[in-house]
């Protein structure tokens, strides 16, 4: 069960269910053969055994879940700066972490001890030793490369939908660069795309390319009730690492959020704890798109025993990060515009809490937390996505990323249910049997 814990406080989630959910029989296409896979997301990426810091936990002074940093080498000589010598931003982030201290710690100390009871949150008895999945990914250059590539015309990106299983058979030939590509199949499917191979959701739609090749998602011709994005934001530990690149917060402005919003759609962006940022959010950005705030919540990350990854009270990282919940309000000047569209209320101050993955960058699923807050049948989207999600669309740079093989765990299955054995056909007949067909008139390029 993917959703641990529920309370007033918020949730306990397992990401790695999460993730697994769609994954328990996979449809695999490879050398003209069809085979059927369990396919599992590798368990060491989710192995928090220990903080980054040894604590000592303080029970007495805050109930048993922080504590104080204790380094487990003897620090080096560095001059400590008095309190006047910190910067604004400092100084807003400590103010900032004063004002939710309480939240944090009373809702997360309420949760972890309900996931303790259930047997969840005790500590990895059966931890992987292999090494982490190669984290290098290539998708994000070829998005560079592609730009090259002349713009498709606007009425061909209308008419022109394609499948991610090509009529022609099992093969998988599609362009990912300037078409959103649909599979359709109530199954999983392990494909191979550019020469690797990936595992697609069922019910998912995707775009791979970088922030000037958005269009085509904007010619998709759909509007969303949900849309959640993870910006790459600009700060200092990205610099140094170069992971990937950053984009000033001015540029994300020019999302096309008022076109691919439904009305009173909920949008949800991921924060850093960096208050410059927060305030740009609540103060620039969803003005400028017509989004309300309604509502903070904070991702708190514990270990497998349910301790804060960082001491809550550390100067050099901390242990939670915020999302800003909006609603799209489509016309200002329309008071019907509100009232024509059910819209579910938002609590604010709701912690999501889980172990995190030790994959950079990797972030929980949000749509078992979101899906009382959306209308039934919602329709989904993710921007600066780095995964899909069953029934979601996505789009980004990486939009595969955490797709690849490398990160699952593939088993051979001989439970093929109605599977057949010889060919597609049922995998086909799913993908035509969808509301949306794609055009016949329809000759969409093909890449490698």
């Amino acid at each position: 069960m993917s959703a641990v814990v529920e309370d007033r406080h918020g949730w306990v989630l397992d990401s790695r269910s999460l993730i697994d959910e769609g994954y328990s029989r996979c449809v695999r296409f490879k050398d003209a053969h069809k085979s059927v896979v369990k396919c599992r997301f590798k368990k060491q990426c989710f192995q928090m055994l220990r903080s980054h810091y040894d604590v000592s936990v303080s029970a007495a002074a805050d109930g048993g879940n922080t504590g104080v940093l204790q380094k487990k080498d003897k620090p080096g000589k560095k001059r400590k700066r008095k309190h006047s010598e910190l910067n604004q931003g400092e100084v807003d982030s400590q103010v900032f972490h004063e004002k939710i201290r309480s939240v944090i710690l009373e809702g997360t100390n309420s949760l972890v001890d309900s996931a303790r009871s259930l047997g969840y949150l005790n500590g990895e008895t059966d931890a992987v030793k292999e090494p982490l999945p190669d984290q290098e990914c290539s998708l994000a250059a070829l998005c560079e490369m592609a730009k090259e590539l002349p713009l498709v015309d606007e009425e061909e990106q209308e008419e022109c939908v394609q499948l991610l299983v090509a009529e022609d058979g099992c093969t998988s030939h599609v362009d990912l660069f300037s078409r959103v590509t649909e599979s359709r199949s109530d199954r999983a499917t392990v494909v191979t795309l550019m020469g690797e191979e990936y595992v697609i959701p069922p019910h998912t739609a995707f775009l791979l390319s970088d922030f000037t090749r958005i269009q085509p998602l904007v010619h998709y011709g759909r509007t969303f009730d949900l849309i959640v994005m993870d910006p790459p934001w600009e700060n200092k530990s990205v610099k140094r690492s170069r992971r990937y690149s950053s984009l000033p917060s001015t540029q994300l402005k020019r999302l096309p959020i008022p076109l691919l919003a439904s009305p009173n759609c909920l949008v949800v962006t991921w924060v850093t704890n960096r208050p410059s940022h927060l305030r740009f959010v609540r103060d620039e950005l969803y003005p400028h798109w017509g989004v309300e705030v309604v509502a903070e919540w904070f991702w708190v990350k514990v270990t497998t025993s349910g301790q804060f990854v960082f001491p809550l009270d550390s100067h050099h990282k901390k242990p939670y990060e915020v999302l800003v919940l909006g609603r799209y309000r489509s016309s200002a000047d329309n008071p019907k515009s509100s009232s024509e569209t059910s819209e579910v209320p938002v609590e604010d101050q709701r912690l999501i809490v889980s172990v995190p993955s030790a994959l950079h960058s990797q972030k929980p699923s949000l749509s078992e937390v979101l899906k009382p807050h959306v209308r039934a049948e919602a329709r989904c989207l993710e921007l600066f996505a780095r995964s899909l999600q069953p029934g979601w669309t996505s789009w980004g740079n990486e939009v595969l990323k955490f797709q690849h093989t490398s990160y699952f765990t593939l088993t051979p299955t001989d439970d093929r249910g109605d599977e057949t054995t010889d060919d597609c056909t049922d995998t086909l007949t799913l993908a035509s049997s969808s509301p949306r067909e794609p055009s016949p008139s329809c000759h969409c390029p093909t890449a490698d």
